[in-house]
């Protein structure tokens, strides 16, 4: 949100937070598309002309789904795999990310098609999204997630770490503290706005009438949800509820 709100400033984003079902990734594939689908509908309601799937987990399991179902252009959020295996000097990188994205044939065939002769690691974290997502940043909690799941990772020798799961990049300053200054994090928050931008002017979608208005739902607790998302993005968000 935060690298797409930088590229398109002009841009009204409509944003549904599926707090009801979260965390996605425990999920079975079948749920997940039940989920996004209902998701989907609801933001086409809204006249939508693009979608992004700003879940790792969602985009593994669901994507072509989606793309099947819905007429309009829906980007998916791909762990950074590709630029990792290129920009590593030691050929050794880790993928963190929601337990389902680790085990997923979509992550399996990214490191197959890209990763040569690099070692990748994959470390499914469970309980990590839920921190985020609560606006636990800086809890006992948290911090007793990263020791578990990034301290173990100073003994492998990485230089780049990706951050497969759109919740990490907030835990972005506690986690480089952990490893230091000789391991990259990578996300793959740029590569997804480039692609937007990419797409709105391949169709002709751009909005030429000023700045439009985000809009923010939540199928749970809209004032929990707006403490949280206000903290997160730096500004005032204040959001409806949608029972979807």
């Amino acid at each position: 949100m935060k690298e797409l709100q930088n590229r398109l400033p002009d841009e009204g984003f409509v944003f549904f937070a599926d707090q009801k079902n979260v965390p996605y990734g425990g999920k079975s594939k079948e749920e997940l598309v039940v989920l996004t689908s209902k998701i989907m509908e609801f933001l086409t309601g809204q006249k939508i002309k693009m979608a992004v799937v700003a879940c790792n987990t969602a985009t593994c399991y669901a994507l072509e789904e989606l793309r099947n179902n819905f007429s309009i252009p829906i980007v998916g959020v791909v762990p950074a795999i590709k630029p990792a295996v290129e920009q590593t000097k030691v050929g050794k990188i880790a993928l963190i990310s929601t337990p389902a994205t680790a085990q997923s044939q979509y992550v399996t065939d990214l490191i197959n098609k890209y990763a040569n002769n690099a070692v990748v690691l994959r470390i499914g974290c469970a309980g990590l999204e839920d921190v985020v997502e609560t606006g636990q940043l800086h809890g006992s909690k948290t911090s007793e997630l990263l020791n578990k799941y990034v301290t173990p990772l100073k003994r492998e020798g990485i230089d780049h770490l990706v951050l497969g799961c759109t919740h990490y990049p907030f835990l972005k300053e506690e986690i480089a503290s952990i490893l230091g200054p000789t391991v990259t994090l990578i996300d793959s928050g740029l590569a997804v706005a480039n692609r937007v931008e990419h797409l709105l002017d391949e169709n002709n979608l751009r909005n030429t009438s000023g700045k439009q208005i985000d809009r923010f739902f939540t199928n749970k607790d809209a004032d929990d949800f707006s403490k949280v998302a206000s903290e997160l993005l730096g500004y005032k968000v204040t959001a409806e509820y949608a029972p979807v």
